[in-house]
């Protein structure tokens, strides 16, 4: 482009002219202004009458860009006479100095400029490589301040055991003297765990909000890096800045992708990854709290962490982040509802005791999942249907409303989902139900049944255990009773099951063949359904195996005994509710208390009744042997 521009500039409308053909147009009077120049003469000259002293071809080029006064120029020579020749054609003459370096720049340095713009350009629609190889060594931490958080301990609810102990940090780096006038020290770091979405990171960020100073946040990746040193130089850098701006936090994000232990990885592990962490131990170790730096971190992954970042002087303090009870759920719902418009109906404490198990995330979720769901059926506020609507997404997954089933499927799920309510609300130990439906959702529900707890529990019976086991085998008992075969429906029910038979024989010991021993230990979440994890070695005889597999299936054989009894007792509730469920596709609680009230008479007396009568409860076998019954 640039040697374009300059052939344009150069060769369109300026006309070079040999030394002799100037000399006859200045004495012939064509010429008006002449720039003297130290190697060139340039200068305007006039066309009219011209063609007699210059060749033809040359006059014709110039009268196609048109008649009139033209641009020239001549290379200068040795001429002694040139200004008594000019003065004597009256023509008008001025002296030019050549720039040498103008045309340099104008040849060289503007590319080069226009070249390196463009390169950078590039380089940053790249995601910055040239910066970063300038760089690498450089901690990639961002620095936050107060204003800049935006959360403050009025936005975490439901952890308030947490805030409690953060409230300390807090306070020590608002006022330090007061912990330092008798002795005591600041713990050196602060380690987070707890399950994803339970509000880790916020949490660090409402310290450095409530405490006011920088807070340096990354992640536990961002210090590992393609070349060797990398990571150790950022560990470093990190430390150097925190000191400059102390007081401040240090938060370090997923600190598992940091801090693995050294001797976790049998194929020899990742050198680099390993000088990264002896880096960071060093400087925590050589850390001194007293500058008012503060190093926290989170991970949901604590058991694969190094045992020397766990080490008192280094994370000394742990805080444990669970998921939320039910009046936790209730507060963190009053929070994500700020922002949004709710109808007078919405009942938040309903709302959180339909949640169990949900975390901090999973709560926002549903807030947002509900406000647009209103907004997409252009309501004026939030109703507590579309609360329920989000809910069933979110558990079960989106409605397959074009999914076409045949009648005898339909009426098969209808009869499975039917078992599992009946069941569920004869077993005065099972949640409660709160709704039946056969529409399907997600990716293989082709119906579900929703239970919900009275109240959030952490120990479980050995007769709850057996009441949940009827529930799960309750679909796949109504299938067999209604038509006399089963289907594959009940594959997620049997494996469910089976599990919880397992558990219950081999870690609870709830066996009295095997006794109080325990067989299996609670598997790692880090290794369910890796399928390259070799299997551990069982710490048990194969008589031993073989007993184990004889009373999962005894188990599992009594259960199914006394759902078939209780729901052989109940059919004509199952066939009313599976009738329903075929009207109606989905059955709530209100309508279930009406079908299972006394309006739909039980089964009288007869062939079923003889046959269930006969048959002993199987759960009070134990029993009354040893109360002699």
């Amino acid at each position: 482009m640039m040697l374009a521009i300059q052939s344009y500039i150069g060769t369109s409308h300026i006309e070079t002219l040999p030394y002799s053909d100037f000399k006859v147009l200045l004495k012939a009077g064509k010429l008006k202004n002449v720039a003297l120049g130290e190697a060139a003469i340039t200068g305007t000259l006039s066309t009219e009458g011209i063609d007699k002293f210059l060749p033809k071809q040359q006059v014709d080029e110039m009268l196609r860009e048109g008649k009139g006064d033209h641009q020239f120029s001549t290379l200068r020579v040795n001429d002694p006479n040139l200004v008594q020749d000019l003065e004597a054609a009256k023509v008008r003459f001025v002296g030019e100095a050549d720039s040498k370096w103008i045309g340099v720049l104008l040849s060289w340095i503007v590319p080069a400029l226009l070249f390196f713009a463009i390169w950078s350009f590039m380089i940053k629609r790249m995601g910055g490589a040239a910066s970063g190889m300038l760089e690498i060594g450089k901690s990639k931490a961002k620095v936050y301040m107060q204003k800049e958080t935006g959360v403050t301990f009025a936005d975490v609810a439901g952890i308030d055991e947490a805030k409690e102990e953060l409230s300390e940090i807090v306070n020590f780096l608002k006022d330090p003297q007061r912990y330092r006038r008798l002795g005591g020290k600041i713990p050196k770091g602060v380690l987070l765990l707890g399950a994803p979405g339970t509000g880790k990171t916020l949490l660090a960020k409402a310290v450095a909000g409530e405490a006011g100073v920088p807070f340096f946040s990354l992640s536990g990746s961002d210090f590992v890096e393609m070349f060797v040193g990398v990571g150790a130089a950022r560990v470093r850098d990190l430390f150097n800045q925190a000191e400059s701006k102390a007081p401040c936090i240090i938060f370090i994000d997923e600190l598992d992708a940091l801090g693995k232990t050294r001797a976790f990885n049998a194929m020899g592990g990742n050198e680099e990854r390993e000088q990264t962490l002896n880096q960071l131990l060093v400087e925590m170790d050589g850390f001194d709290t007293n500058k008012g730096v503060i190093i926290m971190a989170a991970t949901n992954r604590p058991e694969i962490l190094d045992p020397a970042l766990l080490r008192p002087g280094r994370f000394d303090r742990h805080v444990a982040l669970d998921r939320p009870d039910l009046k936790g759920r209730e507060q963190i719902l009053k929070v994500h509802v700020k922002n949004v418009v709710l109808a007078p109906t919405v009942e938040l404490t309903k709302l959180a005791a339909r949640t169990p198990g949900f975390a901090g995330a999973d709560l926002a979720n549903l807030v947002n999942e509900a406000a647009l769901l209103a907004a997409r059926k252009g309501e004026d506020a939030v109703e507590m249907t579309d609360f329920d609507e989000a809910l069933d997404r979110i558990v079960g997954g989106l409605e397959k409303k074009n999914r076409v089933m045949n009648p005898q499927e339909k009426e098969t799920i209808a009869y499975h989902e039917a078992g599992h309510a009946i069941v569920a609300e004869s077993r005065p130990r099972a949640d409660r139900v709160s709704k039946v439906s056969i529409i399907p959702r997600g990716v293989a529900a082709l119906g579900y049944t929703q239970q919900t707890p009275t109240e959030d529990r952490y120990l479980l019976k050995q007769s709850e255990l057996l009441d949940r086991l009827d529930v799960l085998l309750g679909g796949r008992v109504a299938e067999q009773i209604a038509f006399g075969d089963v289907s594959t429906g009940a594959q997620n029910d049997l494996q469910r099951a089976t599990d919880m038979a397992r558990q219950m024989i081999t870690q609870f010991g709830m066996s009295e063949q095997l006794g109080l021993a325990t067989y299996e230990e609670m598997r790692n979440p880090m290794f369910m359904g890796a399928g390259m994890m070799p299997r551990e070695r069982k710490e048990y005889s194969e008589s031993t195996a073989q007993m184990i597999d004889t009373e999962v299936r005894q188990i599992l054989a009594d259960a199914n005994g006394r759902v078939k009894q209780t729901l052989l007792a109940n059919r004509n509730k199952l066939d009313a509710l599976a009738k329903l469920l075929l009207e109606q596709e989905v059955v709530d609680r209100s309508a279930l208390d009406l079908l299972l009230s006394d309006k739909v008479t039980p089964l009288t007396p007869g062939k079923h009744a003889a046959e269930t009568a006969e048959t002993p409860d199987p759960r009070t076998r134990n029993n009354e042997k040893n109360e002699g019954k």
